[in-house]
This record gives structure tokens, C-alpha cells and sequence, in this order.
């Protein structure tokens, strides 16, 4: 049992701890933190997401499980945390993205889109009966602003990056991209980084029918998933 004075402040998001934390966020954060390995990284050629799908049994059918999303079909997204939360994330997004263009007859930019993700996750910290998402998406995806990348948090902050992580090895790969990033990477150099560096914060030994790759492309501004036999030639020149 939590002391009667600590408790209060746990089990209400509205209302503040004495030195100004809201716990339910922090909460929320940390369901983001046990979640698998997602990674995004910008390159000179679009945008790459590389996620790992933890399968706890032989019986789950992989497919099934989905790690990244197609928001549009230059906009694509991946998560941490909470799957059930992460679907619901998702078709937010989609519908944006889809009344943005049936509105201004153009597509959504990514950090446009990320901002009103960004503002719907808030509203979920400050509203009593309800609790904050425990989920972190990566957004990508390529504008007339070229290749961008956009990381959601469970208070609601969006954070722009050129190449970052989300889930159990964020801490992990963010350290492994400061030493080994450059920006200018092809997409093909970009892919191997990503992999190689899920490669270092995952105990589980991977395989490509449990990691999903996912690109957006700067010349047709197309979202495209790889194949397994593309993961398998990627992992293999990673090494």
C-alpha cells in the first residue's frame, strides 16, 4: 500500500506531486521503456524505420504482429509501449493525414501531423477519468521539407531527430548513433547502421522474419517495406 499522501498524487493525472510531476506520465513512460526496439534514422536518399518484433512464442504468426505502420503513403510510423494504445495512435494519424488532404488538397507534412498527434496525446495528461497514452511513436516521412523524423512522448512533447530509438534499448542506440552517425548516409548505409545498431541492445537473437524495415524514398516520396529476403541481405552486410 502507498502512503495515504503519496497515493493521491499516483492515482490522478490532474493533479501535481509537490515538486511538480505529474506521475501518471511518468508511468506511462516507463510502459514505453519495456517495450521492443523501434529505430528511425534519417538519410540523404529519405528515411528508414527498423523495428524489432518481439515474439514470445512459436505459435504467434508473425505477420500478425505489426511494428510499423503506413500512415499515408509518404508518412510512416512505428512504436513502443502499449500496443492497443499504439493502434488507436495510429488511426489518429491516419485521419488527420486524410482530412488534412481532403481539406487543402495537399499532403500532410510530417511535422505538421507530428504536432497534432503531439496535442491529442496532451489532452490525455490533463483531463480527469482518463490516463495518458503509454506509447511512443516515431514518425517519418518525407515533404517538400525533405526527409524528417519526429519522436511523440506520453506527455505530449515532440522531439525532431536524424536518427533516434524508442523502447527497451532507446539509451542504448542513441549512444551507438552519436559515435557512428554522419549525416549524408545513403539509404542502403543507413539501413545497415540501424541494424547493426538493434543488433547491440537486443539480447534475443534476431532473425528477418522478426525484424520489419520500412523506407520512404526522397525521389518518389512512396513509403515501401522490405522484403524478408532484403532484411536477410541487410542484416548479413551488417555484421
Amino acid at each position: 500500500m502507498y502512503p495515504p499522501q503519496q497515493s493521491q498524487y499516483d492515482r490522478a493525472i490532474t493533479v501535481f506531486s509537490p515538486d511538480g510531476r505529474l506521475f501518471q506520465v511518468e508511468y506511462a513512460r516507463e510502459a514505453v521503456k519495456t517495450g521492443s526496439t523501434s529505430i528511425g534514422i534519417v538519410s540523404k536518399d529519405g528515411v528508414a524505420m527498423v523495428a524489432h518484433k518481439r515474439i514470445s512464442s512459436s505459435l504467434i504468426v508473425g505477420d500478425s504482429h505489426e511494428k510499423i505502420f503506413t500512415i499515408d503513403n509518404h508518412v510512416i510510423a512505428s512504436s513502443s509501449g502499449l500496443v492497443a494504445d499504439a493502434r488507436k495512435l495510429v488511426d489518429f494519424a491516419r485521419l488527420e493525414s486524410q482530412k488534412h488532404k481532403l481539406t487543402f488538397d495537399e499532403e500532410i507534412s510530417v511535422e505538421y501531423l507530428a504536432k497534432q498527434v503531439g496535442d491529442h496525446i496532451q489532452f490525455f495528461t490533463q483531463v480527469a477519468g482518463v490516463r495518458p497514452y503509454g506509447v511512443s511513436l516515431l514518425l517519418a516521412g518525407v515533404g517538400s521539407t525533405g526527409a524528417r523524423l519526429f519522436e511523440t512522448d506520453p506527455s505530449g512533447a515532440i522531439f525532431e531527430y536524424k536518427a533516434t530509438a524508442i523502447g527497451s534499448g532507446k539509451k542504448g542506440v542513441e549512444q551507438f548513433f552519436e559515435k557512428e552517425y554522419k549525416d549524408g548516409l545513403s539509404m542502403d548505409d543507413a539501413i545497415r547502421l540501424a541494424i547493426k545498431a538493434l543488433k547491440k541492445v537486443t539480447e534475443d537473437k534476431l532473425s528477418p522474419q522478426v525484424i520489419d524495415v520500412s523506407i520512404v524514398e526522397s525521389k518518389t516520396r512512396k513509403s515501401r517495406d522490405l522484403s524478408t529476403e532484403e532484411v536477410a541481405k541487410f542484416m548479413a552486410d551488417s555484421k
